[in-house]
């Protein structure tokens, strides 16, 4: 199966992610550089907003298609797999 995004989303997601890289490699020149331990937590905290920002994203459009076409599909199947993995991805969000 394969992800669908609106254009508009994608490019969001796209330049999301880009901001994340940077700032990834950002934390790379502070440990480097040997800079303060607060400076780099604080760091660490906005990569991990900007990455749960965008697994939001692709939740969101996760549950509108993918996730609506298999509960409306009337296959059975297809809806315990469905039910399956969503709960799957929620108790990995949770730990």
């Amino acid at each position: 199966m394969e992800m669908r995004l609106q254009e508009e989303k994608e490019s969001d997601v796209l330049q999301r992610l880009r901001r994340a890289e940077g700032q990834v490699r950002g934390l790379q020149r502070m440990v480097e550089g040997g800079r303060y331990c607060g400076d780099i937590l604080q760091q660490i905290t906005s990569v991990q907003r900007a990455l749960r920002s965008v697994g939001e994203i692709i939740t969101r459009n996760h549950l509108e298609t993918c996730v609506t076409e298999a509960l409306r599909s009337g296959d059975r199947e297809a809806a315990e797999h469905t039910y399956d993995e969503i709960m799957n991805l929620l108790y990995k969000q949770l730990q």
